[in-house]
């Protein structure tokens, strides 16, 4: 049977649509909103892709779907705002290379909505990277621009002075407001100041921050401390935060060096920046029970960081619970603080209105192993699971069906036309 061309099911689907006042309710769960300073059981209705109302006791006969959240956690999505994404055929790369990820299938069973690739991209390739992954990904993608034009790759590629031009980059951060979040510069080995001199030169055009992962090792004449006090603006971004290997720890306390506690006086944000060989625990641990804790939390995920120290963002993110910060803080730091930092203060939120991108979290209980990029163990009590992700009001992952009904309640599908018998 038909109702105005359009089958009677699908017809009641539109009008029971049509008549409720919301479209999904997640319904009694502990809702944890750093923004709104909100941290108490409540439910969450979304409606058109947007927050609608965040408040106990909200009928679920108010919405055509609801799901059981009592028990679990409901946060923002998650926000990494150090990730590698550009995959290609490149060998050895992050621009267009093998050494990028298809975000999708990295980001959304760990909770994450929104990722900000961290300089795989430079002028020259980025529109190749915003055709190929940010157009086309249900995790929302954004970017920090490689201040090197050819973006970010092995050898002679990071180290060209004269491909690290700031008015081609300039020019294309302005004509992608948004979506280019940030200038990066990274592994830059030599002893010259002109990557950072001209990413500054970039960010101060475009009016965004510089994020810059300061090589391997301290570099006689390129210090840490002038880095951060001489070059860097408030707001701009320290990345490797607990690497151990840039002059982040004071030599004879082991806690922040002089470097770090002046780069937070000015400012400066410090971001984890995990990856597979920028987080240990000898630097961590004595700087957190120092107090310098991060402003946010990312993994730097790519090929190879994902399978070593750091698996996922909620890895990392049971890392500093097994650190003994709260999880009220440890999702502050991984959804309002980093949509500060990027400039897109409608996300990592859930106020009213707020694009209704949200994570359920459950948190499990046992023993628990962490480990750095040595295969040093820290153990912890507590473990964070994704148990469902949904973008823009769509569920986009969902490990146990939670947003789904009993098999046998399911129509049967239609049948497919000329199908074989």
């Amino acid at each position: 049977m038909s109702f105005g061309g359009i089958s009677l099911a699908l017809y009641y689907v539109l009008a029971a649509h049509a008549q409720a006042d919301y479209d999904l309710l997640l319904k009694g769960g502990h809702v944890i909103d750093g923004r709104n300073k909100l941290s108490a059981v409540r439910d969450v209705a979304i409606k058109d892709g947007k927050i609608a109302a965040v408040a106990a006791n909200i009928a679920a006969s108010r919405a055509v779907k609801t799901v059981d959240a009592a028990g679990l956690y409901v946060t923002p999505g998650l926000i990494d705002i150090h990730v590698h994404v550009f995959p290609g055929l490149v060998k050895n790369s992050y621009a267009a290379g093998s050494w990028g990820l298809q975000p999708d299938g990295f980001t959304l069973r760990s909770g994450v909505t929104t990722v900000a690739d961290a300089g795989s991209s430079g002028w020259r390739n980025f529109e190749d990277f915003k055709v190929r992954i940010i157009d086309t990904q249900k995790t929302r993608v954004l970017a920090f621009l490689n201040i090197v034009g050819a973006g970010m790759g092995p050898g002679a590629i990071e180290q060209n002075l004269a491909d690290m031009e700031v008015k081609p980059a300039a020019d294309l951060a302005l004509r992608y407001p948004g979506t280019i979040v940030g200038v990066k510069s990274a592994h830059f080995n030599g002893p010259e100041w002109t990557p950072y001199i001209n990413a500054e030169e970039v960010g101060k055009t475009a009016h965004i921050p510089v994020m810059v992962d300061f090589g391997g090792n301290v570099r006689a004449g390129r210090t840490l401390y002038d880095l951060l006090t001489k070059y860097f603006r408030p707001g701009d971004i320290f990345t490797h935060m607990y690497g151990g290997h840039r002059g982040e720890q004071d030599p004879d306390t082991k806690g922040p060096s002089q470097a770090m506690i002046e780069g937070r006086k000015r400012g400066v944000i410090f971001d984890v920046g995990h990856g597979g060989a920028s987080f240990l625990w000898s630097c961590a641990v004595p700087l957190m029970k120092a107090g310098f804790i991060p402003d946010s939390i990312s993994t730097d995920l790519h090929y190879s960081s994902m399978n070593a120290g750091m698996k996922d963002m909620l890895n990392v993110m049971d890392k500093f619970l097994a650190l003994g910060m709260s999880l009220d803080d440890v999702i502050l730091r991984s959804t309002w603080n980093p949509a500060k930092e990027i400039r897109h203060e409608e996300l990592g939120h859930l106020s009213v209105g707020a694009p209704a991108d949200v994570t359920v979290l459950r948190l499990e209980k046992g023993a628990f192993g962490f480990t750095d990029q040595t295969g040093g163990r820290l153990d912890g009590s507590s473990k964070l699971v994704s148990e469902l992700t949904i973008r823009d009001g769509v569920v986009v992952y969902d490990l146990n069906g939670l947003s789904a009904i009993p098999w046998e309640k399911v129509p049967p599908p239609a049948p497919r036309k000329n199908a074989k018998q």
